[in-house]
This record gives structure tokens, C-alpha cells and sequence, in this order.
């Protein structure tokens, strides 16, 4: 089955996170990813976890904080959406999320360890899915999306922020 989302299963929003996924497996893709993480965060000296690359910008922990929320988010709306659920999933409001979070002091380990473990518990979810489950729809943040378009969003939301760490926290 070609899980590749159509563009129509997903806010335009998104394609910039869709975009960047052009793998096939998406499955194999969300497996690779805390490797991924853990070896750019590798990078990071302790002096620089809460490193802010300008002012009102998310430091290094927050960002990562960022994405751990996200991962939840998202994981929760595939879990609904797959299992047939079509009530309406409220959105998030990241900065609001960030700014009543403990992220800064929190153990960097840590961090990377709660983002391997979610990801871990998510891919065995998308594994155990029925071909029906992954073409399943429902609404989230007021459009409608595909269990698949939710799983490379989650992918590309990642390598977005694995961007902005090399560009602007470690260039």
C-alpha cells in the first residue's frame, strides 16, 4: 500500500512538513528518527541547552520540549482518527504550550530520552495499523486529516526543527 499522503488529506499548512519526507516507508522513517536526534543533539555542550539564538526564541531544551508536545499531539490524533473517532480534535497553541512548560530545567538527557521512548511507543502504533486504519479521516484544528498525512507530518515536523537546530542554534 502506498501510504503517501494526497495533498487533499491535509491542511496546506502542513506541506512544508510533508515536503520533506520522501521516503516511501514511513514507518522505517519515524524508527530512524531518535538516532537522528540524538546524534545532532550530540553536538550540544551543556553550556548551550539553554542557548536562545535570539532574543524571544525558544532555547535549545524548549525547542526539544517543542517537539516531545508535538510528537503527543499528533500521536493522540492518529491513535483517534485510526480507531474511527470523528469528533472534532481541538489545536494547540505551541508558545503558550513552550511558555507554561518546565523545559529549561529539565535534564537534556532526559529530554532526548522521553523523545526516543514517545517515538518508540508511536511506531508501534503505526506498525499495528489495518491498511483501513491508515486511509481513516477525521478533523483536527478545524481540517480534515488522514492518519497517513499525520504520520509524515510527524517525520517532516522533526527534520523542520532538525533544520533549524543546525542553521541557527549550532551554525
Amino acid at each position: 500500500m502506498n501510504l503517501r499522503p494526497e495533498k487533499n488529506e491535509y491542511a496546506e499548512f502542513y506541506e512544508t512538513y510533508v515536503s520533506l519526507v520522501n521516503e516511501s516507508d514511513i514507518v522505517s522513517a519515524l524508527e530512524n528518527q531518535p538516532k537522528d536526534l540524538r546524534e545532532i543533539l550530540a553536538e550540544i555542550s551543556a553550556e548551550k541547552e539553554n542557548f536562545r539564538y535570539a532574543a524571544g526564541k525558544w532555547s535549545v531544551k524548549e525547542l526539544l520540549g517543542h517537539v516531545i508536545d508535538v510528537e503527543r499531539v499528533f500521536s493522540y490524533r492518529a491513535l483517534r482518527i485510526s480507531r474511527g473517532d470523528q469528533t472534532p480534535l481541538a489545536g494547540f497553541e505551541e508558545n503558550f504550550y513552550v511558555a507554561r512548560s518546565n523545559f529549561s530545567n529539565c535534564n537534556f538527557a532526559d529530554l532526548i530520552e522521553e523523545f526516543s521512548m514517545l517515538r518508540g511507543a508511536n511506531v508501534l502504533l503505526f506498525k499495528n495499523l489495518s491498511n483501513e486504519a491508515w486511509r481513516r479521516t477525521g478533523t483536527a484544528s478545524d481540517a480534515e486529516v488522514s492518519v497517513r498525512a499525520l504520520a509524515f507530518i510527524m517525520v517532516g515536523h522533526v527534520r523542520h526543527h532538525l533544520k533549524i537546530l543546525r542553521t541557527r542554534y549550532l551554525a
